[in-house]
């Protein structure tokens, strides 16, 4: 499972400790919480850890919609499926 460490900071330590927060995210693969007036307003992540993130909702979400085609039946026998894919690859 994933877990990512989380820091909480005011919103004025992004304004005045830009690089300290960016190094955080970088390289201690931390999420940074920003807060105004003490409420959660955004939060900051290094760009790695972001498209690492976006992968894995990418994959959940095709998950999803397989495991829905399962239970509302549907779905092909594995041996069609694979004559298909050699037909679009022989096509291609």
């Amino acid at each position: 499972m994933l877990s990512i460490k989380e820091t909480i900071r005011p919103s004025a330590d992004l304004r005045n400790h830009y690089n300290e927060i960016s190094k955080q995210c970088r390289e201690d693969k931390e999420a940074v919480i920003i807060t105004v007036n003490g409420r959660g307003d955004t939060v900051s992540l290094s760009y790695e850890e972001y498209k690492n993130m976006k992968s894995r909702i990418e994959l959940l979400e095709i998950l999803a919609e397989a495991e829905g085609d399962v239970k509302n039946g549907r779905v092909a026998p594995m041996s069609e499926t694979f004559d298909d894919l050699r037909e679009l690859l022989r096509e291609g």
